[in-house]
């Protein structure tokens, strides 16, 4: 069965830092273009940052861009998402997908992780 498990979310004061994890099982992410999305409580889902197949290319939302990191390990069959000076507004579900494909998209994503709560909060 092919799935993607986040892990590393948690509460975390604002200013900190977190680093999710995305592993991929029953299939190799090394063919797939990578990405990082998030949902808050009554908004909608918003695309992060995108990693290609290669990892060549990177690109983020206007809103983490110098804050998060977009990273993967393919022999680790694994993508990071580093995220630095974290505020309140940064609580949400992160979910990672894979979309097999070489390049970043906005949509067309064949696989979903379940989430990870990331919580912002003194």
């Amino acid at each position: 069965q092919r799935q993607l498990v986040e892990s590393g979310g948690g509460l975390v004061q604002p200013g900190g830092s977190l680093r999710l994890s995305c592993a991929a099982s029953g299939f190799t992410l090394e063919s797939y273009a990578m990405a990082w999305f998030r949902q808050a409580p009554g908004k909608e889902r918003e695309g992060l940052s995108c990693i290609s197949r290669s990892g060549r290319s990177v690109n983020y939302a206007d809103s983490v861009k110098g804050l998060f990191t977009i990273s993967r390990d393919n022999a680790k069959n694994i993508v990071y998402l580093q995220m630095n000076s974290l505020k309140p507004g940064d609580t949400a579900i992160y979910y990672c997908a894979a979309a097999r494909r070489s390049f970043c998209a906005s949509s067309g994503y064949d696989y979903w992780g379940q989430g990870t709560q990331v919580t912002v909060s003194s």
